[in-house]
């Protein structure tokens, strides 16, 4: 049986706090997304995912958590306004929020098993959209992290 977490909290669930590196005055771009200065290494986005708003914060520590649990050796930074995680393989996962949703993308995402329900335009993406009250399944998750950890990832400038 998948281990699912209680649902996604609501905005008055999630809290204000943010962490030591993040300012409580990060400017939202248009639908919400954080605007967090690009950077490598665990404070970027832990900044990010301290600026996200409302229940979409714990959305944010919960992906992070399982992302870090999920892959030895991982490889994180801010671009685009965006968490990005990857290995030694490549970029292989981000983040992005959205007024109503957060969307992951998994970047080798057609090549899982099953794939992630959401479709792109490009070919090999697919997205998993993660909505406030939605029951995420983190067990599915967490396999398809290990997945596409696997992959060859995205290596920018290719």
């Amino acid at each position: 049986m998948a281990k699912r977490s209680k649902g996604v909290p609501s905005g008055s669930e999630a809290g204000a706090a943010t962490s030591e590196g993040a300012k409580a005055e990060t400017r939202l771009l248009s639908g919400g997304n954080p605007q967090i200065a690009k950077g490598e290494g665990e404070a970027p986005v832990a900044d990010y995912i301290a600026a996200m708003p409302g229940w979409k914060r714990a959305v944010g520590e919960r992906l992070d958590s399982v992302i870090v649990e999920s892959v030895p050796g991982l490889r994180k930074a801010v671009k685009w306004n965006s968490p990005f995680y990857g290995s030694d393989k490549g970029w292989f996962l981000s983040f992005h929020c959205f007024n109503a949703y957060v969307k992951v993308a998994f970047f080798r995402g057609a090549d899982l098993d099953p794939p992630p329900p959401g479709a792109s335009k490009q070919a090999d993406v697919r997205y998993l959209d993660i909505r406030e009250g939605d029951d995420f399944d983190e067990a599915q998750f967490a396999d398809w992290v290990r997945q596409a950890a696997s992959l060859p990832g995205w290596v920018m400038g290719q």
